[in-house]
């Protein structure tokens, strides 16, 4: 399928969301499996709108779609941002109330659960997660 490339404008979300989707129907994916990988995709792309480009505008890129070795679906988010590795920070302790748990951090642990692998590089100027899951 060919990348998506876009502003990271939280406006685009639903624009990304169809484009996911896209690859999805193309698999067969479950509609339970949709549901789960709408909510991860949308985590991801809303953090690097709203985190990535301080205060400015920059480009994303997702590439959604079958990995050729594997079969199984791969999404691969790009930006130029600020470096910053999402998977670095600890996952919340959800076994705290809300009043106890520190701010931030639940939708990439959110995220995690329900994908089955999420990678996190920076290379060539470029932060690039991607993510995986077997689709049927």
């Amino acid at each position: 399928m060919e990348a998506l490339r876009i502003k990271a404008l939280t406006d685009n979300l639903d624009r990304v969301l169809q484009y996911v989707d896209a690859a999805l129907e193309i698999m067969g994916c479950s509609m339970k499996n949709q549901i789960q990988i709408d909510m991860a995709v949308e985590e991801l792309f809303v953090n690097i709108a709203h985190y990535a480009y301080k205060g400015t505008v920059g480009d994303a890129v997702i590439i959604a779609g079958p990995d050729p070795k594997s079969g199984v679906l791969r999404i691969t988010f790009r930006d130029w941002g600020i470096p910053f590795d999402p998977l670095a920070k600890t996952d919340p302790d959800i076994s705290l109330s809300v009043e106890e748990r520190e701010i931030g951090g639940l939708g990439i642990f959110m995220a995690k659960k329900v994908m089955d692998t999420m990678d996190y590089r920076y290379e060539n100027g470029q932060n690039v997660l991607t993510m995986t899951k077997k689709i049927g």
